[in-house]
């Protein structure tokens, strides 16, 4: 059906609905069912095989399983021809990849559970007519035949009829490449074969509402609307990486070509040297040994394991920052939000409560008084004149908080009035309105006349400058100060007269009423700081990062918020959107770091002051909530919109969305961001750590006994353990104390920055070096168990080494939480690593102590002496990093 050229008559009986009452309740839950959700088509998800067999697909992993697949084939031949196979260790090797990939796949599921769950937290709504009643659901749920209304800001839901517009304007560059935004209008005269861009009595899903207001009939959802069209055309992009994988996964390379560069030589080191005397079937045997040596030391080098632990420690650190009032709706933002050094602020509703509060007022008599203590009497009558000649009503809810509903300048006059035991529902019972002039822009006054003890009272409230001269009595000099002085304080003034007339008149006219008053008095009202962004902005400041206010409201009234908040300090300068347009670009850019105002800006003046920013090398976080502001949020390296007040186009742009509108929340989550980078590098830290530690031990064994210390299995057996739970446990680290005291870190910064590289090659010799010591002394020194010929105990040897390199490991884990002391940081602070600790614990203590894995992993039984030398060596690498992190402390204390 052509929906654009038929009559909306014929519309509304095709689809069986109603333009007044919508659809029922029950018609719109059947539709459901009958067309699906409002929704795109997406992939299939993958089933756990598909995922299982990705994992497979890692380089590592496929030479692995060749190898084993060489261990089968060879343990096949050696029973063919009737000698002792050996099926342990390939099958234990196939178990524990299997394992690892299962572990894998986990991870991925939480992390995609933990995104779709994003994703639902920021899924758009609908203003629906269902039942007669306008209602707001969830846009997936819109039918053909539902009712809708349209406002500026708003994405359209789904393909809808215009029904009526006014001043409709709709940006539909996504669909049609327009790049103005398309005039609407509810009208028949639309012929059949008009191109998508001509139907203007059409609105079309993801298409966004500029300007006006409009009520619309759905007429197509899901893949029935022109975007589904459009989507069904295309195949879905592959998921890209974040930067900070990118960049993991090109270490990874370079890791692996050093890798593999270390197992060739150990390869034929052990050839030479272990192969060559002998021959026949043994040497065979001998080649694969010490191809699965090499191979496995491989694999226990590269950290394969690391993008799956960075995407869920994104994951969940995203999900952890939901709870702190911030949604971010792309993962690599989160890594932007650790750099963050400038944050530009609207004023109204970020910085400030977004609720005028009457803080001053002015009577002939007293004076300007604050209106924080008793008030005397003439100050109680001007909030009761002034409460009549409002429109505003304030409600308190069951909670306790007010609710304020209508004009803010009148709200604040009714809230004043109540915190004074004066009652709007009072006053209008005993001073009823009987007539009123609206408020109009060109007079800037607004008049109301009541009826109370048999006199008829015309008040009169609006702009000082308009009304002192329609006042005939009054002290109009005292008043004109009083006002000059409560506007240099950045307070918005209203003034308030009255009269008492003779009979009610037979019009209510602006002329007749609002002339010949008396001035009673003034009311002065601000928008105040939100309490706690004071000292949001002072704990920015001591982290390096700059905060700018951009406004539209006038430079008085902006400075003023400015100066009380902390962001306007001796030197800062504050200047107007009009000052900023008669700059040059390199003007701005010389000035820069010396505005911290810009007021009476307007959406191209955001995106220029994002941009001068940017070109400094600075990494830029905007908040917004209009329709105006998506281009500057678009363009900030973090788009922050309003969750509240925010229009849905905002919200689009945005990379975050701040669901209580609060500035403290911005910086909440550059907290947050900084802390969940810092886990991503810890994490990365003692990966590499503990992998270097085990090429140390095998490489250098290699070199000086021609034997490994450590069997391919237990080498796999220890990545499992340790390279999970613990490092995952490391992504859940508390933000350190003082992240907040540290400068902004650059983008182009490296992961090994601040000496974390340096220490993690250090850390990595410590480990290599105990484990072989632990070796020699089991081996060489101690009193041997099962002695061969030359009288040492290679088992025993192997056995110690297991054990220290895993047990190293799981201790050093705790190196890693944090710079400082670990004895200052706590050693329970972090309950998952704790319980990671003890897991991976408890399944090493399983494959050392229980009789019948012994065999399985080529260990065996240790006396007590043995021991005690394990649990000694083991805490070495957390005694030596203790001393170095002290060392570190002192000299940085010193200098």
């Amino acid at each position: 059906m052509n929906w654009h050229a038929e009559a909306l008559e014929k519309i509304q009986e095709t689809l069986k609905t109603d333009f007044k009452l919508g659809l029922t309740t029950a018609e719109a839950d059947s539709r459901l069912q009958k067309y699906g959700l409002n929704k795109l088509n997406e992939k299939p998800p993958r089933t756990f095989f598909q995922r299982f067999m990705d994992q497979m697909k890692d380089v590592m992993i496929i030479i692995l399983m060749i190898a084993a697949l060489i261990s089968v084939v060879l343990s096949i031949y050696n029973t063919m021809n009737g000698h002792e196979a050996e099926w342990i260790e390939p099958i234990v090797i196939v178990l524990i990849v299997v394992l690892n990939g299962v572990m894998g796949v986990v991870q991925e599921s939480k992390a995609e559970a933990a995104l779709e769950a994003l994703k639902n937290m920021t899924a758009p709504n609908a203003k629906v007519l269902r039942d007669g009643k306008m209602q707001s659901i969830p846009s997936a749920h819109l039918v053909p035949g539902d009712v809708i209304e349209l406002e500026a800001g708003d994405f359209v839901p789904a393909d809808c009829r215009l029904i009526r517009s006014s001043s409709l304007k709709c940006d539909e560059a996504a669909l049609t490449g327009e790049s103005v935004p398309a005039d609407k209008a509810a009208t028949d005269d639309i012929k059949e074969d008009a191109p998508l861009g001509d139907r203007f009595n059409m609105v079309h899903s993801g298409c966004a509402v500029s300007y006006g207001t409009a009520k619309a009939l759905v007429i197509g959802t899901g893949m029935e609307t022109e975007m589904g069209k459009i989507a069904a055309l295309l195949d879905e992009e592959e998921k890209g990486m974040t930067p900070l994988q990118q960049k993991l996964a090109q270490l990874g390379k370079y890791l692996g070509i050093l890798t593999l560069v270390i197992c060739a030589i150990v390869f034929v080191v052990g050839l030479v040297d272990v192969v060559g005397p002998l021959d026949g079937e043994d040497a065979v045997a001998g080649i694969l040994e010490m191809f699965m040596t090499a191979v496995s030391l491989a694999v226990a080098a590269i950290p394969e394991g690391l993008p799956a632990i960075v995407t869920i420690v994104l994951a969940l650190g995203v999900q952890r920052m939901v709870e702190k009032n911030a949604i971010v709706r792309q993962l690599p933002a989160v890594e932007t939000l650790g750099c963050t050094s400038v944050i530009c602020s609207d004023k109204t509703g970020t910085l400030t409560q977004n609720r005028m509060t009457l803080v001053k007022a002015y009577t002939e008599k007293q004076g300007v008084v604050p209106l924080d203590g008793d008030l005397s009497e003439e100050t109680l009558s001007l909030l009761r004149l002034g409460t009549l000649c409002t429109d505003g009503i304030v409600r308190i809810e069951e909670d306790g908080t007010e609710k304020h509903l209508g004009d803010p300048t009148e709200t604040a006059i009714v809230a004043c009035a109540m915190r004074n035991d004066i009652h709007r529902a009072e006053l209008d019972c005993s001073a009823p309105r009987i007539g009123e002039v609206p408020f109009d822009s060109d007079r800037k006054l607004m008049t109301t006349v009541v009826k109370t003890d048999g006199k008829i009272i015309v008040i009169v409230k609006g702009a000082p400058d308009i009304l002192f001269g329609r006042c005939t009595s009054g002290d109009i000099e005292a008043a004109t100060h009083a006002n000059e002085q409560m506007a240099q304080g950045a307070l918005r003034v209203l003034a308030i007269g009255s009269k008492v007339i003779d009979e009610e008149p037979r019009q209510y006219t602006a002329e007749e009423l609002e002339k010949d008053l008396s001035l009673v008095g003034l009311v002065g009202m601000i928008d105040p700081p939100r309490q706690e962004v004071k000292s949001s902005i002072a704990e920015c400041y001591d982290a390096g990062i700059q905060t700018i206010m951009i406004t539209g409201d006038h430079v008085a009234t902006a400075s003023a918020i400015a100066k009380d908040l902390g962001i306007l300090r001796e030197g800062d300068q504050a200047i107007t959107g009009a000052q900023l347009q008669a700059m040059s670009d390199e003007e701005l850019s010389e000035n820069i770091k010396h505005y911290k105002v810009y007021a009476r800006v307007t959406p191209s003046d955001k995106i220029r002051i994002v941009k001068a920013w940017q070109n400094e090398d600075q990494v830029v976080a905007m908040t917004g909530d209009g329709v105006n502001d998506a281009p500057a949020l678009k363009a900030a390296d973090i788009g922050c919109a309003m969750g509240i007040t925010g229009t849905d186009v905002a919200k689009g742009a945005a990379a975050m969305t701040l669901t209580d509108d609060n500035f403290s929340t911005i910086v909440t989550a550059v907290k947050e961001g900084r802390g969940i980078y810092d886990n991503i590098r810890k994490a990365v830290h003692f990966l590499l750590s503990c992998n270097l530690g085990e090429v140390v031990t095998v490489f250098v064994a290699m070199l000086l006994w021609k034997e490994s210390p450590l069997m391919p299995v237990q080498l796999l057996w220890i990545n499992l353990v340790t390279d999970s739970l613990p490092a995952l446990a490391l992504g859940m680290e508390p933000v350190e104390f003082d992240v907040m005291n540290r400068k902004p870190r650059s983008k182009s910064e490296s992961i090994f920055a601040h000496g974390v590289g340096a220490m993690a090659i250090v850390q990595g010799l410590i480990i290599g070096t105990i484990t072989l010591v632990a070796y020699y002394l089991g081996s060489r020194v101690i009193t041997p168990i099962t002695p061969n010929a030359q009288g040492i105990d290679i088992v025993l040897g192997e056995s110690m080494a297991f054990a220290v390199l895993a047990i190293s490991q799981l201790i050093h884990a705790f190196n890693i939480r944090s710079s400082h002391s670990l004895f200052k940081v706590g050693f329970f602070t972090n309950k998952y690593m704790n319980g990671a600790f003890l897991a991976s614990l408890a399944l090493m203590l399983v494959v050392l102590l229980v009789p019948s894995l012994n065999d399985v992993f080529n260990v065996d039984f240790m006396h007590m002496q043995a021991w005690s030398i394990v649990i000694g060596l083991a805490f070495v690498p957390l005694v030596a990093v203790e001393i170095i992190k002290a060392i570190q402390h002192a000299f940085v204390k010193k200098n």
